[in-house]
């Protein structure tokens, strides 16, 4: 065990991070089907506001943790965890998953991808290398915060993935053996600057990476992003519905040149009533989280209230909205 990591599970010790949080109503004891979250991040970098407007004005109990106080999640101490649990204890919220970077860096051998620069770390920035200690990290998170995800990528998108497909896929496998050493979930992200980015291809990775524990974290937005995709319904036929373990939810229109560009939930291209009707049918009960990226919202003249926010305010009464027309009270 790295000198780094043994501060850090002693820190956590010591500050009662390891504690086992209160118990929450299931998602399902409250009518609702989803465990129906937020990223923080999207809201505000300061957590216990985030937290807050979670909690008090959208009436969650689960929150998605990515990024706080400016930093990674991954990047945390144990004064910080301790804070951040503390804050979750006030708002009697819990932790859908960790949603780190985990191999969201180049692939080591291959081309450089060019998407990798163009991309939001969230206050990540870790290499090839690092990937190790990045995921016993996130394993040490899971047991901080009471969660069994990790969310991960397939590194960044190459133009040619084919002579590399194989090593990558034994990377997630070995990382998934990992997790489930710990009893946890590792959750892939289809994500369109990464190798898995459409729905198809996410098939295919879950095809090859038989591990249970291997799960699809799906997102239909970034799937959407791709030209000759329909998110739902042709996209999600293709998916295996029991690996499926994580929803993100967002929303995308097609402009004039081809290119997508984020939309209010609700207020783009996919149709999420009835991506929301077939996870109900197909008993889908993990979490829906709103991932807001689009920044239309307008804060109101004289607040404090950022665009971030305005603009997740919006997106969680389009995702509300949604549901209902699908029938599902959240």
């Amino acid at each position: 065990m790295s000198s780094s990591r043994r501060e850090f599970l002693a820190g956590l010790a010591g500050a009662g991070a390891l504690a086992t949080l209160p118990p929450a109503v299931h998602a399902a004891a409250s009518g609702c089907s989803f465990r129906l979250s937020v990223i923080n991040d999207e809201i505000s970098p300061d957590f216990d506001h985030a937290c807050s407007v979670a909690a008090n004005d959208f009436g969650l109990q689960w929150i998605e943790i990515r990024s706080m106080w400016n930093k990674n999640v991954t990047e945390l101490n144990a004064d910080e965890i301790d804070r951040a649990r503390q804050i979750l204890e006030k708002y009697k919220v819990r932790v859908t998953d960790i949603a780190s970077p985990l191999f969201k860096v180049h692939w080591l051998g291959a081309p450089m991808s060019k998407e990798g620069p163009q991309r939001d770390q969230f206050h990540a920035d870790f290499d090839f290398k690092q990937q190790d200690a990045v995921l016993q990290r996130c394993i040490d998170l899971c047991k901080a915060f009471s969660t069994d995800r990790i969310r991960c990528f397939d590194f960044w998108r190459l133009d040619d993935p084919k002579p590399y497909r194989a090593a990558i896929n034994d990377k997630l496998r070995e990382a998934a053996r990992t997790c489930a050493q710990h009893n946890l979930i590792l959750l892939l992200e289809n994500e369109m600057a990464c190798n898995t980015g459409s729905g198809k291809e996410a098939a295919e990775t879950l095809a090859a990476i038989a591990e249970p524990n291997f799960m699809l974290n799906w997102d239909p937005g970034n799937s959407a992003t791709f030209p000759s995709d329909t998110p739902y319904p042709d996209d999600y036929k293709l998916l295996p519905k029991h690996r499926i373990g994580h929803c993100h939810c967002k929303d995308t229109i097609r402009k004039p040149d081809g290119k997508a560009e984020w939309a209010p939930v609700g207020g783009g291209m996919i149709d999420w009533v009835g991506q929301f009707r077939a996870l109900q049918h197909d008993g889908y009960h993990y979490a829906v989280s709103l991932e807001t990226h689009w920044h239309g919202g307008k804060p109101e003249p004289g607040s404090n209230m950022s665009v971030g926010e305005a603009s997740s305010r919006i997106s969680m009464k389009g995702l509300k909205e949604t549901l209902a027309k699908a029938g599902i009270n959240c």
